[in-house]
């Protein structure tokens, strides 16, 4: 049966992040993606100049159109800027019994631009993080989830996962790109531990859509049955040779795209 996923998430005009690159990481990694748009945005590699929210009721009529025919094996869940569409998308999770729940809380584009609307915090922390399998928040996210300092290094990270995951999360990936050091360590918090995900770190100005690459890669993973550790560990590398080939685009003339084609794409084409 051919492996299907589903992004609820904004789209990006510029075609880096959000829907764009769920569908891209999706494709790359050998799964068909469906999609539900929760919010226009005017946005290229130097930032988002409009965000327009789609209706609660469209965002669930196309909840409802995607589960009503397709088999539906793993969801990934990114922008939700508005406590309704909150409300909405937990509701349709719960309609369909969705499986295998991947939430990147998408607070912050790479720009720096808010993504999030405040009073939606409290709403992401009571109606999403119980439905997922795993939260995927980078450090200043899961610093603002718990409303508290970024953490400093592995050991407050892994504590932070562990206050993440008594919300209701079933796992916590922190990332840790936004450290410091020569490597990217990322760190999966699940019932069975902790496991370190490490990788050089890349100097590229060019990582927008990093985060919704990752959160991706692991929806991925599980809606082919792998299970959420290794997941993660594909996941990882795949974002890591992603990141590692993206000065090999010449897309905009800010923060570029990852290059999720990067081990199928013809270098002399490119």
């Amino acid at each position: 049966m051919t492996a299907i996923a589903v992004t609820i998430a904004g789209s990006d005009s510029g075609g880096g992040a959000g829907i764009q690159a769920d569908l891209k990481t999706f494709s790359a990694l050998g799964v068909y993606g469906a999609s539900v748009i929760t919010a226009l945005t005017a946005q290229n590699t130097k930032g988002v100049s409009g965000i327009h929210d789609a209706p609660p009721d469209f965002i669930a009529a196309q909840i409802d159109a995607v589960f009503s025919d397709l088999h539906v094996n793993a969801v990934k869940i990114g922008m939700l800027s508005q406590v309704s569409i909150i409300a909405a998308v937990a509701a349709g999770l719960d309609r369909h019994r969705a499986k295998h729940v991947v939430l990147d809380p998408v607070m912050v584009a790479t720009s720096g631009d808010r993504l999030l609307n405040p009073a939606a915090v409290d709403a992401l922390r009571r109606l999403l993080i119980p439905h997922a399998e795993v939260i995927t928040p980078n450090l200043p996210e899961a610093a603002a989830l718990l409303d508290t300092d970024v953490a400093d290094g592995e050991a407050a990270m892994r504590k932070q996962a562990e206050r993440l995951m008594a919300m209701g999360a079933k796992a916590v990936l922190i990332k840790g790109g936004h450290g410091g050091g020569v490597e990217s360590v990322d760190l999966l918090l699940d019932a069975g531990g902790v496991t370190r995900l490490a990788a050089p770190r890349i100097e590229t100005k060019n990582t927008h859509g990093t985060g919704c690459t990752l959160s991706s890669a692991i929806a991925a993973g599980l809606a082919k049955g792998v299970p959420l550790v290794e997941a993660a560990r594909e996941a990882k590398d795949y974002v890591t040779g992603a990141i590692a080939a993206a000065n090999r685009l010449n897309v905009g003339s800010g923060h570029g795209p990852v290059h999720h084609f990067h081990r199928w794409w013809d270098e002399k084409r490119e």
